[in-house]
């Protein structure tokens, strides 16, 4: 029987106290969630302001011999770290002040530029509003485009619609043939087949090979597998190809057009420039708020004759706005010591683009920033660099390699670039094999694996071979 009762353990445990879940925070945070994290403090804490041009800044705060409960330490590293923050945001402007200008406005066109797209479902209701059609036909076609999911396509089939919702199946059917008359063509099918077998009909090519190929071979089509359609319909390879490519005109996903884009504006948090021939990495600080202590509460902790408890109040939101600035120094001063590292390691990529880029692991840069390869992690998460070839996210520019025959390093990137420049110029009729690739890279001093070949054709999201083999 197992032996019960009180039994102490000792163990070890990392325990991370709130200033520093904070200040990690504050490390890893994008910009645009940097300033909410701002904002929030400046609304909890009151002795935290924003410096503006008008802001006083004097910071003479009288001494009290006699009064044991100040820390003039304190309020002299308070004023020192005051000032310094204040030289590092100055020098920051002046080295961001002539492009400020340009990108303001470029900003300010953008956002003048946004318009609020209109939705699949707003674009076919203002069609059935005006279509002429039954209450009762128009009331199952707003329902059925309450169904339609991203492609334009209905998620339910109608007969389990109508199953499900007890709504007569002739009435659903009219109402799917009024919605397939709409634009966009092949919107309400209920599957890839019958959404391109649509658009067929709409183009007049009901009784085409292409319609018989989608209606009765979508498989084979699908797979690319001409010779055996050719075998089964008794025509030519070269109708089958034709057919095919005539099919590929088509739209799989009608409602693609309307689809929420993800392309959201990116604020760079460096900017690479050359100064005196040097690659140069320029913290953007755009738009982030320069915080300082509010004099008022700096004077009402020197002043004598207090209440203690709201001295004691007033110093632990100084010390707790004291820790903000730092961290938030501490960030910037990190994210431009690891761009620095980067800039020094990607010369190449700087002058010659991505086909340069090296190898290069954050173990690397943590030794040479004199950081944990963590802190690395965290500051370049959601963090972006512009340079001469674009904005990039700092973590493009981490990544392994392979060794090539002259003993170079050479990343990952540039052997993807390798691979997609190779398949441009492939045969059309006789694409190169995964196996073939393997082999020209070798030949180029570059050796990797077949499987390591397949690996990054399939993150280009390029095609095997058979499938990228033209019959025409």
């Amino acid at each position: 029987m197992a032996d019960q009762g009180l039994h102490q353990i000792q163990t070890q445990k990392l325990a991370i106290g709130p200033q520093m879940q904070q200040s990690l925070q504050i490390l890893q945070a994008p910009a645009l969630e940097l300033r909410q994290i701002i904002q929030q403090e400046i609304e909890v804490n009151p002795v935290l302001e924003i410096e503006t041009p008008e802001t006083s800044i004097e910071d003479a705060i009288p001494d009290d011999p006699d009064d044991r409960s100040v820390d003039d330490g304190d309020i002299d590293a308070l004023t020192q770290m005051d000032e310094e923050w204040r030289e590092y945001w100055q020098q920051s402007r002046q080295q961001t002040a002539v492009r400020r200008s340009g990108d303001q406005e470029r900003w300010q066109f953008i956002m003048d530029s946004i318009v609020a797209p209109t939705t699949l479902q707003e674009h076919l209701l203002s069609q059935l509003h005006t279509a002429e059609v039954r209450p009762q036909i128009a009331k199952q076609a707003e329902f059925l485009i309450g169904n339609l999911d991203d492609r334009g396509f209905l998620n339910t089939r109608i007969d389990d619609l109508s199953l499900h919702h007890a709504i007569p199946i002739d009435e659903l059917r009219a109402a799917k043939q009024l919605l397939q008359s709409f634009d966009p063509v092949g919107v309400g099918s209920e599957d890839l087949r019958e959404c391109l077998l649509v658009q067929l009909e709409r183009l007049g090519k009901k009784q085409s090979l292409a319609w018989r190929l989608v209606d009765q071979f979508i498989d084979d089509l699908a797979n690319k597998r001409y010779p055996v359609l050719a075998r089964k319909l008794g025509v030519p390879l070269e109708q089958i190809s034709r057919a095919a490519d005539f099919i590929s005109t088509l739209d799989p996903r009608p409602a693609q057009r309307f689809a929420v884009s993800n392309n959201n504006y990116v604020t760079p948090d460096v900017v690479v420039e050359r100064q005196a021939g040097e690659w140069t990495a320029v913290m953007t600080n755009d738009d982030l708020p320069h915080l300082r202590i509010s004099n008022t509460y700096k004077d009402l902790l020197a002043r004598p004759g207090s209440n203690g408890e709201v001295r004691e109040y007033v110093r632990e939101k100084i010390r707790s706005g004291k820790f903000l600035i730092r961290s938030i120094h501490q960030r910037q001063n990190t994210i431009h010591r690891i761009a620095t590292r980067i800039l020094q390691h990607q010369r190449e990529f700087l002058e010659k683009g991505a086909g340069f880029l090296r190898p290069l692991n954050m173990a690397t840069v943590a030794d040479e920033v004199g950081v944990h390869e963590t802190t690395v992690s965290r500051a370049i998460a959601g963090k972006y660099i512009s340079t001469p070839h674009g904005v990039f996210d700092m973590k493009f520019f981490f990544s392994h390699g392979v060794k090539t025959e002259s003993g170079d390093d050479l990343s990952n990137t540039s052997v993807k670039n390798a691979i997609a420049d190779l398949i441009k110029t492939e045969p059309k009729h006789k694409p190169l094999s995964d196996d073939k690739l393997a082999g020209l890279l070798d030949r180029q001093g570059i050796k990797v694996a077949r499987r390591t070949v397949a690996k990054y054709r399939e993150a280009l999201g390029i095609l095997p071979s058979h499938l990228r083999k033209s019959f025409s």
